[in-house]
């Protein structure tokens, strides 16, 4: 999306993302896949965080999937549950953000039923100010101005941060599917899983 189309979309009355966005029928029972195909509809739509009267936005272009307890790069592998990860274990719709290298915050999105710990990270958006200032899970956290206090919320009631449809249809040919970043930890096999999702053309993903 260009720089001046931003100007259009704040006119635009988006419909927020409700719980049932997040929380689906396992129609596939492929491991993960449930997660999958949210993570592919989050692509195109809006997060949108109110600071008082001021509202920051940005279109999402860059996820990846965490798939629950048999995903060795899942922070719920193996079922655990700690004081951090027990929102994963949560309806699908809360935020799950935590503090990576002391440093940067990163946020997910649960998308399991409860007691089911899967979640999308969000890793790049587009934003009005152009650029890749969005372009990284930790820079996205940043922009919106997130931090630990919104480990938890709910984004489908939540008055401060909520995620919109304003109703742009994005094609899954234009959607790449790729390998997950920085996870060389969790073996062969799930580091090879094709669970990042990106727009083919956006100049704000974070790696192709």
């Amino acid at each position: 999306m260009k720089r001046e189309d931003f100007k259009n979309t704040k006119t635009i009355k988006g419909k927020r993302l409700s719980r049932s966005f997040f929380v689906r029928p396992d129609k596939d029972k492929t491991y993960g896949e449930r997660s999958v195909k949210i993570a592919e509809s989050l692509i195109g739509k809006f997060v949108v965080r109110r600071i008082g009267r001021k509202k920051i936005f940005g279109r999402i272009v860059e996820v990846e999937v965490y798939a629950g307890p048999k995903d060795r790069a899942a922070h719920s592998f193996g079922g655990k549950v700690t004081p951090r990860n027990k929102v994963m274990y949560q309806r699908g719709g809360h935020a799950y953000v935590y503090l990576v290298y002391g440093m940067h915050w990163q946020m997910n999105l649960v998308t399991g039923n409860e007691g089911e710990p899967q979640c999308v990270l969000l890793r790049a958006l587009e934003v009005p100010e152009g650029g890749r200032i969005a372009s990284g899970p930790g820079k996205l956290c940043r922009y919106l101005r997130l931090n630990k206090s919104f480990h938890g919320e709910d984004v489908t009631s939540s008055r401060r941060l909520w995620l919109e449809d304003r109703g742009e249809k994005i094609d899954l040919k234009d959607i790449v599917r790729a390998k997950r970043i920085g996870i060389d930890y969790a073996g062969p096999y799930w580091s090879s899983r094709r669970w990042r999702f990106y727009l083919k053309d956006s100049p704000a993903v974070s790696r192709r």
